[in-house]
């Protein structure tokens, strides 16, 4: 690339920046006019669970925005020689679902509870029945319900509640908006008017009726806009909050805020019918954007949409690489006592690629990594384990072939529903920190769901490069031009990437697998009851 042409564009504000809230990192980018990465920043966080509820401190959103961003700030000059004082666009996007819950005084009426929680039960099973449409454990309205259900006092002041990605952009914006991808994970959308199902809105406000509340559901959810609309400018307060150095200017026009199953569809050109994509980190999800309705509700499929609004079949997962993860930090710890030097990118790359050295049957290792619950196999609560025989074969590479097999096991159980339903598939491309060690997760990927999985070159960047291709989207876009006509043309048309195809061997590797994970969910099941 061309630096002189990239400072001008810098200068200039012909650049689009996004920035994404994922599950372990807060990542910004910035893209030029060609949509290429030119610089980014990002900054480390994690959730706690704090007395039976993960979250996240709001405190730690906006030190960690502004951490991203004085990164993303600070390569901006060390490349380009050039201050950061605007940009064409901008655009925030954060994990979908969730509760934030805000008074009329704006003021956070409990501590945020995220994705992660699996204490919605009771009230995702009553809306599921109410609406004959499935609500998952997650999604925002079961948080709400569940809150009324358990006689919670902060209900009586809510007077708004949004996901996180709503939340940051409602600060920096003054908007109380939302992206229609990410408002499908807070209630479900009628794909016809792209926004909140009227029917079911009602029915909801019937079901609490007799409570008295002050509020009706409509008025406290965010306005629901699809991909291209205007969706307000940063304010003076906003630049400030976002780059207290004051360099930042206002006025900067930002697109519709969106979660990360959007911007993963986005990242990987999967907005159209018959595409679909694997987001794999923390939790592992794949979307299939659907071509016609599936023909019942399924409790392991969430019906989301696609930025635009089309319907998407969604299998989410709440666990996947977190055990990866613990596993290669103990692994790291060794490595510090014994005095030897391996970077991170050195040990996972080591790790991953053990895995491809495993025997074909793991070596008769079992694991399971859930950190959390998992709605698919019924579980509310998990417990990461390893289970092997007396005689299994005990070795790094088989250890890390199931680890790595564990990471993609709860999604299979969902996609074989889509696969009932002959659900079409014409491409299928992965993404997120699970794909990062070449070859390994997109090779195993493709056993698993025994389709061909691509990768694209700029897979590592994730939401942080699809939230920042919206907001290109968003500013300069022709004229009734398509996101998907727009992505096709203007962005993959000459975009690097590769395809690996499923191996007979690994599929059948895979399937033995999955014969013992079934099974073995029963000491999964007995370790949530015995460990308490």
């Amino acid at each position: 690339m061309d630096k002189n042409k990239i400072s001008d564009a810098i200068i200039h504000g012909k650049t689009s920046l996004g920035i994404e809230f994922g599950s372990t990192r807060i990542k910004a980018v910035l893209i030029n006019e060609d949509h290429a990465p030119i610089a980014s920043g990002s900054y480390g966080w994690e959730n706690a669970y704090d007395n039976g509820i993960w979250t996240y401190a709001l405190e730690d959103v906006w030190t960690g925005l502004q951490h991203s961003y004085r990164e993303l700030a600070a390569d901006v000059k060390n490349q380009y020689g050039v201050e950061l004082t605007t940009v064409g666009a901008i655009g925030f996007s954060a994990m979908m679902h969730g509760y934030l819950a805000f008074d009329k005084a704006d003021k956070l009426l409990v501590p945020f509870r995220t994705w992660r929680n699996t204490i919605t039960e009771q009230a995702a099973i009553e809306l599921t029945e109410l609406f004959k449409f499935n609500v998952p454990l997650r999604w925002s309205i079961a948080h709400l319900h569940q809150a009324i259900l358990n006689n919670e006092p902060h209900i009586a002041d809510v007077s708004f509640f949004t996901t996180l990605a709503g939340y940051v952009h409602w600060k920096l914006t003054g908007k109380k908006v939302l992206g229609v991808g990410d408002a499908s994970g807070m209630f479900p959308i009628d794909n016809h008017t792209n926004t909140w199902n009227s029917r079911m809105i009602d029915q909801f406000d019937a079901l609490v009726s007799g409570r008295n509340f002050s509020w009706k559901l409509n008025n406290i959810l965010p306005e629901v806009l699809t991909a291209g609309a205007n969706a307000g400018t940063l304010t003076e307060a906003g630049a400030k909050l976002l780059d207290p150095s004051g360099k930042l200017r206002a006025g900067i026009p930002c697109c519709p805020p969106e979660g990360d199953a959007g911007t993963g569809m986005t990242a990987t050109n999967s907005v159209a019918v018959r595409t679909g994509n694997i987001s794999a980190g923390t939790s592992i999800f794949a979307m299939i954007v659907l071509e016609k309705d599936l023909s019942k509700v399924y409790p392991e499929i969430d019906i989301v949409t696609t930025p635009t609004g089309k319907p998407v079949a969604m299998v989410h997962c709440n666990n996947c690489t977190s055990d990866i993860d613990a596993w290669a930090g103990l692994f790291r710890e060794f490595t510090q006592a014994v005095d030897l030097k391996v970077d991170a990118d050195t040990l996972f790359t080591t790790l991953y690629s053990k895995a491809l050295e495993g025997d074909s049957d793991c070596g008769d290792i079992l694991s399971y990594n859930y950190l959390a619950g998992e709605t698919i196999t019924g579980l509310d609560e998990g417990r990461p384990l390893v289970v092997r025989m007396p005689d299994s074969r005990f070795t790094l590479a088989n250890f890390m072939r199931s680890l790595l097999f564990s990471a993609l096991g709860t999604l299979r159980l969902g996609m074989d529903i889509l696969a009932q339903e002959q659900v079409q598939i014409d491409k299928l491309l992965g993404h997120g920190g699970f794909y990062k060690t070449k070859e390994v997760g997109q090779k195993l990927s493709a056993a698993a769901l025994e389709t061909p999985v691509a990768v694209m070159e700029t897979a590592g960047e994730g939401g942080a490069w699809g939230i920042s291709l919206l907001a290109a989207y968003a500013t300069r876009k022709d004229e009734g031009e398509t996101l998907e006509h727009y992505l096709d043309e203007k962005v993959f048309a000459e975009m690097q990437g590769s395809v690996i195809a499923p191996e007979a061997a690994d599929i059948e590797s895979f399937k033995t697998f999955m014969t013992v994970y079934t099974k073995g969910l029963a000491i999964e099941r007995a370790a949530v009851e015995s460990l308490k």
